[in-house]
């Protein structure tokens, strides 16, 4: 198998590493023999959380590596340590727990991972020997590097046609069956939204459909908002706020990689993809404010602010999961900057019309420590979408609870009896930090998929 980097299966001269937090310090330091326990001393080491040192051996040279760690269940808490320590090949001497080793591994792949495909990363990651059968941590690895490099690469080179492959080649992959309803199609097929916002792009938009697993197996939905870069449309954004919006189809990532997740465990169920894939440009023909447009479910939506796309070409592709009726309905979306104002950025915002899936999705959220947090569905916020001459604006004139107000306009499109949960996700890092990296990020996504398995696995 290809191992993901920062990994080797070769033990030939790989050094100790010594995985302590501050609770086990004192007793492993006074295990030490006294030049290594004066060598601790002098560097003024206390194993507190992202603190890393290299131990010197009997020849003078490098003899082994201790790093501290805080929650010893968090993946983070060890994901400095592969840019810290020397690019060489470090084996584990602490004795972990499964969850332990697992954290472990999964935060090394994370502190490793850096997004190469323009620029050659300044240093190679520490090796780490496997331990164990990892084979499940490389496949939650792998879908959160398949959030980060979706989202990190430019528009130029993962627009909707991009998207599109993506999905054909993950679907021929594990023997999926892929619809694809692009362009003039999404007017004849009764996806109006989709098509009157990715309309005014030189590339056409469209919904893309993965559909997998045995018909045996309950079925749910996974809906991914595509917008591959997004103008704001003739309501556009400002300079600043258009500069990262090539990770507006962020949520679009996460469903793709959710799906991956799920096939390639082998997860019983059955499970269909909804990406919506547009670009919100600007052309002689883009949206204008104050028009008025069809919807799937026949809503008329009139157009406030052409900015607040995402959720039309979302509220098409949640109509159309709620037809096939599956037990559940996951959406993600980088919906709203309010999102952000309120919960900041490493925090997603779920809602939910269901009070046992909300329940589940924040408990693995817990477990998994990827955390997310629960906002409410306050239904009297509903009239800041009133229009005079549509059942529902798009957006209205005031600022407050954006978030809020978004998922229920989401929540128009969901029957009432179908069991759904919408994650506003950012799907980014603004800084760098140990194990993130400036740039893409799955958020919620291993507690999705914890939350799955744990319902249906």
């Amino acid at each position: 198998m290809n191992l993901p980097t920062g990994f080797t299966d070769t033990a030939t001269d790989a050094l100790p590493l010594h995985v302590i937090d501050r609770t086990g310090y004192p007793q492993w330091r006074a295990s030490q023999d006294a030049p290594t326990a004066a060598w601790l001393d002098a560097h003024g080491f206390d194993a507190n959380a992202g603190l890393a040192l290299v131990l010197p051996g009997a020849d003078g040279g490098a003899g082994s590596a201790v790093i501290g760690v805080g929650d010893v269940l968090d993946p983070y808490s060890y994901a400095h340590a592969p840019l810290v320590l020397p690019p060489r090949t470090w084996r584990v001497a602490s004795t972990l727990g499964a969850g332990e080793l697992a954290a472990l591994q999964l935060g090394w792949g994370l502190g490793s991972y850096r997004f190469s495909r323009y620029k050659a990363p300044p240093r190679a990651p520490a090796q780490l020997v496997i331990e164990g059968d990892a084979s499940a941590v490389f496949d939650e690895l792998a879908a959160c590097i398949r959030v980060r490099d979706l989202v990190n690469t430019p528009t130029e080179h993962m627009g909707p046609d991009q998207l599109e492959q993506v999905v054909c080649e993950m679907g021929e992959r594990f023997g999926a069956r892929i619809e694809v309803i692009g362009d003039e199609d999404l007017l004849t097929q009764n996806f109006p939204a989709i098509h009157a916002v990715g309309r005014a792009s030189h590339r056409a938009p469209r919904l893309i459909a993965l559909h997998w697993g045995d018909a045996a197996h309950p079925h749910i939905a996974l809906v991914g908002k595509g917008v591959c870069f997004d103008t704001g449309g003739l309501n556009i954004k400002p300079g600043e706020g258009m500069r990262n919006m090539k990770k507006d189809m962020g949520g679009a990532a996460h469903a793709i990689a959710l799906a991956e997740l799920i096939m390639a465990r082998g997860l019983p169920v059955r499970f269909t993809l909804l990406i919506a894939a547009v670009e919100n440009a600007i052309g002689p023909n883009a949206l204008r404010p104050g028009e008025v447009i069809d919807t799937r479910l026949g809503v008329s939506v009139e157009i406030d602010n052409t900015d607040a796309e995402g959720r039309l070409v979302l509220c098409d592709a949640l109509t159309y999961a709620a037809e096939q009726q599956p037990e559940l309905i996951l959406d993600f979306a980088t919906l709203t900057g309010a999102a952000r104002i309120a919960l900041g950025p490493d925090l997603p915002a779920m809602y939910s019309n269901d009070e046992a899936l909300a329940q589940a999705w924040l408990d693995a959220g817990t477990r998994q420590r990827d955390p997310l947090w629960r906002m409410p569905l306050w239904r009297p916020y509903l009239r800041y979408f009133s229009s005079t001459i549509a059942d529902i604006a798009n957006s209205g004139p005031s600022r407050m609870g954006g978030s809020i107000t978004a998922a229920l306009y989401l929540e128009r499109f969901i029957p009432p009896t179908q069991p759904w949960a919408h994650l506003d996700v950012y799907s980014w890092n603004d800084t760098d930090r140990p194990g993130r990296p400036t740039g893409g990020e799955a958020q919620g996504l291993r507690a999705a998929y914890a939350m799955l398995r744990s319902r249906f696995g």
